[in-house]
């Protein structure tokens, strides 16, 4: 079982950063496809970024050029760098982790971007 635990989340102003951290236990980090997701109130959660066992990485058309994802196995920890933050960034961010047979949920972590 692995547990997933989600930091970093607050209050910034249009166009301020945020780093969000996913510190993970119970299980073999590495060994996981990591991703961040993020769900507002009344919508579906939508995915936003991944990166692989391998380091490799992808974004939501959303998120390109403004977030970059990144992991360090040694710290069995994922983040979330976001800059140029935009009030439609809004949301709970979840971070995920996922094997072909299996995945986990963190609890979430709330980004608000508002003036």
């Amino acid at each position: 079982q692995v547990q997933l635990v989600e930091s970093g989340g607050g209050l910034v102003q249009p166009g301020g950063s945020l780093r969000l951290s996913c510190a993970a236990s119970g299980g073999i980090f590495s060994m996981y496809a990591m991703g961040w997701y993020r769900q507002v109130p009344g919508k579906q959660r939508e995915w936003v970024a991944i990166i692989t066992t391998g380091g490799s990485t992808n974004y939501a058309d959303s998120v390109k050029g403004r977030f970059a994802i990144t992991r360090d196995n040694a710290k069995n920890t994922m983040y979330l760098q976001m800059n140029s933050l935009k009030p439609e960034d809004t949301a709970v961010y979840y971070c995920n982790a996922a094997t072909a047979y299996t995945y986990y949920w963190g609890q979430g972590t709330q980004v608000t971007v508002s003036s």
